[in-house]
């Protein structure tokens, strides 16, 4: 857990990671991990003297199990709306499963990954029994006033969650900063891509957002160098 600047936080790891957004009306939450990433974010909430209940609403990047994670925990138990792109509802709901190339892999980066999902309940995946669905360019009412840009190409409803009042842009899997199944740092394409082409298309969507200074993936280091200089290097990557 860390906090990367003032009412801007991260919880999990470089492995699997989620983010609060806080100002005076409350917290929104960006990806929800892994299950085991809930005591994560009750020990971030308390460092931030917040509780639970000052969750306004969870925005899932898209609907895979890595960042549907304590999703379905907050709405059920504690009525906080969950929001995911109309695209991929029917995957965080658990309705739709797919099965991407993984592509290269290093068995030691590989063996990182799949243990900390496990530790982390991984297998346990709960699925959503409802969400909110959203549309691209629509501003929620929540937290931090996030807009919603479409990223397809990791999934369908792949999205990318500007929230200017905290410099930053929540990118999902659109890209990484780690790839975790061969331990490579920096700017790259995202393993278990949909549809790779497409992903790398979208990145043109991150130019209405260039001004960011953070860029924050599901999977990496927090990338504090801009915008421009993270696309242009996972375009880099996906050619060499």
């Amino acid at each position: 857990m860390m906090q990367l600047a003032p009412s801007l936080h991260r919880i999990g790891s470089d492995l699997v990671a989620a983010y609060l957004v806080e100002d005076e009306s409350g917290i929104t939450v960006i990806d929800a991990g892994l299950a085991g990433n809930w005591h994560d974010l009750l020990a971030e909430l308390k460092a931030m003297g917040r509780s639970v209940d000052d969750i306004r609403g969870v925005i899932l990047t898209h609907g895979d199990s890595d960042h549907v994670g304590f999703a379905e925990r907050l709405r059920r138990d504690h009525g906080v709306p969950i929001y995911v792109h109309e695209a991929d509802a029917a995957r965080a709901r658990g309705e739709e499963k797919t099965s991407p190339a993984w592509g290269h892999m290093k068995l030691g980066a590989t063996l990182r990954f799949l243990g900390y999902s496990t530790r982390k309940g991984g297998l346990r995946t709960t699925y959503l029994k409802e969400v909110v669905p959203v549309h691209d360019g629509q501003v929620l009412d929540l937290p931090g006033s996030p807009r919603v840009i479409s990223m397809p190409g990791h999934s369908p409803g792949s999205i990318a969650v500007s929230v200017p009042a905290v410099d930053a842009v929540f990118v999902g899997d659109a890209l990484t900063t780690r790839h975790v199944l061969t331990g490579e740092r920096g700017p790259q394409p995202a393993p278990f891509t949909d549809e790779p082409d497409e992903a790398l298309a979208s990145l043109d969507h991150l130019n209405e957002v260039v001004q960011a200074k953070w860029v924050l993936p599901g999977h990496g280091m927090p990338w504090d160098a801009g915008v421009a200089a993270a696309v242009s290097g996972v375009r880099a990557a996906a050619h060499r």
